[in-house]
Parts: structure tokens; sequence; C-alpha cells
């Protein structure tokens, strides 16, 4: 929530050479109803990034409003990388934190029950000690749409540019 294109992991992409399009979870789109939210993702998906060839990338809550917006459509024809996904709520009792974004039972009955579109080419990445991005949720979820989870030892929901530098490196140079 609140990141921004061009700081971060925009950043890098940008340094890349690439083209960051996409949407800040800030301003005017952090007003607008979560399902207004992910009415522009799926209208911004089906418009502009609907190709074989589209290289998706989301982060924390962006990732849970596309995995909101790819549940209303067909699969998605690129591909994805989601860095510490968000796929619902988390409580736990040891630490007392809990996180209880939007619809958070929403993305888990839908892939429990086998109607979440299938993610061909996607790629998922959380800290082992990530308490919004729970491994154990994100690793459920995903196993539900025979999809590897990457839980990245001693991490939590920042992964780091040390990690997350070679990982673009590689995602980017894998051809669809």
């Amino acid at each position: 929530m609140g990141g921004q294109l061009r700081t971060g992991l925009g950043q890098a992409l940008l340094s890349k050479g690439l083209d960051v399009t996409g949407r800040e979870t800030r301003g005017e789109f952090k007003d607008f109803s979560f399902t207004d939210q992910v009415q522009v993702v799926s209208e911004d998906l089906l418009n502009h990034f609907w190709t074989s060839n589209s290289l998706l990338i989301a982060n924390s809550f962006g990732a849970y409003l596309f995995l909101h917006a790819q549940a209303k459509l067909m699969p998605y024809p690129g591909k994805v990388l989601l860095l510490s996904p968000i796929v619902g709520g988390f409580s736990d009792e040891k630490t007392g934190r809990s996180f209880s974004p939007p619809h958070e039972h929403k993305l888990s009955e839908i892939a429990e029950a086998g109607y979440f579109p299938r993610l061909s080419q996607c790629e998922v990445h959380t800290g082992e000690d990530d308490w919004q991005s729970h491994p154990i949720s994100v690793r459920k979820f995903f196993n539900a749409l025979d999809v590897v989870v990457n839980i990245v030892p001693s991490r939590g929901h920042q992964l780091g540019e040390d990690y997350v530098g070679p990982l673009l490196d590689r995602w980017l140079a894998t051809k669809n």
C-alpha cells in the first residue's frame, strides 16, 4: 500500500531499461472502494496488458488486487511474478499480529473450489518471516493452483534488493 512506480521495485525495473506502467495504491486510486480498485485493475489488464508477451510484476497488496482481478477473468496470458503476495487475512496468536484485507476469504474459497483461473507462467516469492504474506497461507493458496512458492529464508515482507535484483535478472531473461 502506498508504493510508487518510480521507486523501489519500479526503479530497479527502470534501471534495466524497461517501461514501467501500472497502478500505484495511493492517491485517487486509494480512495476507490476495493471493488472499484479490482475493476480498474481488470480493465487495465484487459485493455493494455492482455498479451502473451506481457510481463506482470505485483508486490504485496498489488498482488492481492491482481489476484482478485484474475479471479474474474480468463487465465492471464503473460508472465507473472508475485512478490510477497497478500492472499487473504492472517492472525498470529504468538505475535499478536493480524491482517484483514477486504474480502479476505474470497481467493481461498475460489481456489479450493477449483475455480481460480490457471496461472501457467507464474512465479511466487515470499519471506519466511512475512506475517502479511504468510508463507503457510501463500503456499496453501498457490498449491491449489499448482504454482510453486519460493519461501525466502530469514526474510520478512521486504525481500530486499540483494534478493530481488538477481531474481529480476533471472526472471526477465527467461522467455515466455
